[in-house]
């Protein structure tokens, strides 16, 4: 047996206990150097040798600070005319951390939310070295991005297979909390496969119970063979800090976004034409299926390829290649980190018989539509929606035209529209339902870069 597992699975015994990342006796005693010639366990081995390849990140951007609502009123604004050229800029900073993945190459894992749109990307190392960054790309829908840095004497990270963790492993975390510089936590996993949090698009995460606070995003979450296994990236606080329930995005969902994003630059996602949702035991029922998990196809859109092997509504979906699918999440994710143009092979359930076949993931279908057409406010604005998948991340806002409606009511290029009087919108019709429904008062939640805001219209 492994000498360090033997002194972990001494302590365990009774000898220590993890308590807010360190260690102390139960009985609150001064621990020994030795029991019985033995020495006590610690991790000391595991983080010393890893801890220079995750490193913390500063960011600056530059916004430009909304000029005040008089400076626009045509008599107030005759006063402040020398005001109103061109605004005033605000320098925005944060901080986070980041993982080395390829010291060779200088490629670092992080998280999009610590990127953001930055103007500016520091790295420090652990040796003091401070570096610029440059971009390689972000994928806002699952929380991640990759940057690179030009410097020697790099040292990375072995990258572990996520899919192996089980409830109740140990791991470690390290980053840069409230920006104190490298900082050690350590804990068990506390559950997998967690999702439905509404953080990102595409949620797959590792819960932990080791110590994550602000500053620790885009750090690493190790096992005890010291292999990355997680990107540490939210935690559930009211008060913003730890309280035990931290998240980590898999380590295996990063690396596929990692190598689309060296490759092309952004993530080239397909998709099959569906919409699905979860199997009940009440459509378990209807359906006359053996089965009590799975997604079941609601929906295939004309064209798709979902339609062209056959695919029908009813269908429950319960495998994607080796993946089982237990939910509509499942699926959404199975199929969320598939290239366009690879092929995987779907495992589901028609008439009580399990059958199978290969499909081609295709590029999903992009509709645009004038603003006008759905509602007169949205008058100067052009929209996008992906049509026959479960993305569910709202309508895209392409273009909005200066003094239009749609810019008076504060609508901007690269917004998202994802709820309408706090009822979530995917589609032109569901957006025009509720318009047409509601002249006054109409609440518009926006997802803006990592925000999201709610305006108002009266």
């Amino acid at each position: 047996m492994n000498p360090l597992l033997r002194t972990i699975i001494i302590g365990m015994t009774g000898l220590w206990g993890v308590t807010a990342g360190s260690f102390e006796l139960w009985a609150g005693a001064t621990l020994p150097q030795s029991v019985q010639g033995t020495s006590l366990p610690t991790l000391a081995d595991i983080i010393e040798p890893v801890i220079p390849a995750v490193v913390n990140i500063a960011t600056s951007t530059r916004t430009q600070v909304p000029e005040h609502p008089l400076l626009s009123d045509p008599f107030f604004g005759q006063f402040f005319k020398q005001q109103r050229p061109g605004g005033q800029e605000r320098e925005q900073k944060s901080l986070g951390s980041g993982v080395v993945v390829d010291a060779r190459k200088g490629i670092i894992l992080t998280n999009q939310h610590v990127i953001g749109k930055a103007d500016q990307i520091t790295v420090t190392l652990r040796d003091g070295r401070s570096v610029q960054a440059r971009m390689i790309g972000v994928d806002p829908a699952t929380d991640i991005a990759v940057i690179q840095v030009q410097s020697k004497n790099l040292q990375d990270l072995p990258l572990g297979d996520s899919d192996s963790l089980r409830v109740g492993d140990f791991v470690v975390a390290i980053g840069n909390p409230f920006g104190l510089g490298q900082t050690v936590t350590s804990g068990i996993v506390s559950a997998l496969g967690r999702k439905g949090l509404g953080i990102k698009g595409y949620e797959d995460f590792i819960q932990t119970d080791a110590p994550i606070n602000p500053g620790n995003s885009g750090g690493a979450l190790l096992n005890l063979r010291g292999e990355l296994i997680g990107i540490n990236t939210a935690i559930l606080a009211r008060g913003g800090g730890n309280v035990g329930i931290g998240f980590a995005i898999p380590v295996n969902m990063a690396r596929q976004i990692m190598e689309q994003l060296l490759q092309y630059g952004d993530v080239r996602r397909g998709g099959l034409g569906i919409q699905a949702q979860d199997l009940t035991s009440e459509l378990a029922e209807a359906f006359a299926v053996p089965v009590r998990e799975g997604a079941v196809v609601a929906k295939v859109s004309s064209g798709s390829p979902a339609e062209k092997v056959g695919l029908r509504r009813g269908d429950v979906i319960v495998r994607v290649n080796s993946h089982a699918i237990r939910s509509r999440g499942d699926l959404h994710n199975a199929i969320g980190l598939v290239r366009t143009g690879e092929q995987v092979q779907l495992e589901f359930v028609r008439d009580g018989r399990q059958r199978s076949v290969t499909v081609t993931v295709a590029e999903p279908e992009r509709q645009r539509v004038d603003g006008e057409q759905l509602d007169e406010r949205l008058l100067g604005a052009v929209l996008e929606a992906v049509e026959g998948t479960d993305k569910n991340e709202g309508v895209r806002v392409l273009s909005v035209e200066e003094d239009s409606p749609a810019w008076q009511i504060k609508l901007r290029a690269e917004d998202r529209i994802i709820s309408l009087q706090k009822r979530p919108v995917n589609s032109f019709r569901e957006i025009k339902a509720i318009m047409q429904k509601v002249k006054n008062k109409l609440l518009i939640g926006i997802r803006r870069g990592n925000e999201n805001l709610l305006i108002l219209v009266r």
